[in-house]
């Protein structure tokens, strides 16, 4: 069992409150926009890291981190990319590959806009966790909390960290 915290779009943005919930979690998933490899430096720190790059991460960022990462977690296949899409409308740069081959978890962030959802042609689910950063559109910053249970995806919790002023 791994209780997994799932942020994305950070935007060289981390404050104790992100890292209240990473003191909780076995892992930490990042959706990529991380902005500054400090961000994720203390992250793991504290937690084992998994992550993507994102459209606005710069060379540094993008050596470490791959465009995709594809990986298992206990029994389940887990997919991050940044620019991902949705069901129904995924990215084009990944949409042939995830009808050929999908995993059980795609995880995508980019939006700043937090989704769950369910894609019952490719029998997959779809997760967003929003924007943990304070760059951007979005009015609340979000992540997601769940865990996996040899193949289960279960507890999901939706964390709202504060309105942006």
């Amino acid at each position: 069992m791994r209780k997994i915290l799932l942020l994305s779009d950070t935007h060289s943005f981390l404050d104790d409150k992100i890292l209240k919930y990473v003191h909780q979690a076995d892992e930490v998933w990042h959706a990529g926009d991380i902005g500054d490899l400090e961000v994720t430096d203390s992250i793991k720190k504290l937690k084992p890291l998994k992550g993507v790059y994102g459209n606005i991460d710069n060379d540094q960022v993008r050596l470490e981190f791959p465009e995709n990462n594809r990986f298992y977690c206990e029994g389940v296949d887990v997919w991050i990319t940044h620019i991902g899409g949705y069901p129904n409308r995924y990215d084009k740069r990944i949409r042939d590959e995830i009808r050929q081959n999908p995993p059980k978890l795609f995880i995508s962030g980019h939006s700043h806009i937090l989704k769950v959802m369910w894609d019952k042609k490719l029998n997959l689910l779809h997760m967003n966790p929003g924007a943990a950063g304070k760059h951007g559109f979005h009015k609340v910053r979000t992540m997601l909390r769940f865990v996996i249970d040899n193949e289960n995806i279960k507890d999901l919790e939706i964390i709202e960290l504060e309105k942006k002023v």
